[in-house]
């Protein structure tokens, strides 16, 4: 593997990451990956890409993708003020799965967030993903809380 670089995405990486998105069950179902991207996916990447509390990052090995998640730094007053780093859409390329890319994208994650002076990173994961479960229990992630969705 050659080394892995993290960045901020760009809006020329928006239809790699649609892709990534769309490339399993549960993404298959929710996400709309076609020749042409749609121009909603645009609009949500002005509007993340725009606010200073949100990092869209890309893992390229060379000149591909190969993986994606973003990440939201929460303030708050709870916990004595500390802030919180949110992991979410965490994909990795399919035929890449099982390179310790996922690996590699959450150390540089979680210094993102110690960087950021955040006390505590958390994510969600849908009961439906077992080997994400064992990933994020490997990486030493805990599950210590029940997460409701309210889909509007």
């Amino acid at each position: 593997m050659v080394k892995l670089t993290f960045r901020r995405a760009t809006l020329a990486d928006i239809p790699a990451i649609v892709s990534m998105l769309a490339d399993d069950d549960l993404g298959s179902q929710r996400e709309t990956a076609t020749e042409e991207t749609p121009q909603h996916y645009f609009d949500a990447f002005s509007e993340v890409d725009a606010d200073p509390n949100q990092f869209l990052c890309v893992v390229q090995d060379s000149m591909e993708i190969v993986g994606t998640l973003q990440l939201t730094f929460i303030p708050g007053l709870a916990r004595n003020g500390s802030k919180r780093g949110q992991i979410e859409a965490v994909r990795i390329v399919g035929d890449r799965r099982g390179e310790r890319i996922g690996e590699s994208l959450f150390a540089w994650a979680l210094e993102e967030c110690r960087s950021r002076g955040c006390s505590l990173v958390q994510l969600t994961t849908d009961k439906a993903r077992p080997n994400a479960h064992r990933f994020y229990d490997r990486l030493g992630f805990k599950p210590t809380h029940i997460g409701y969705k309210l889909f509007l």
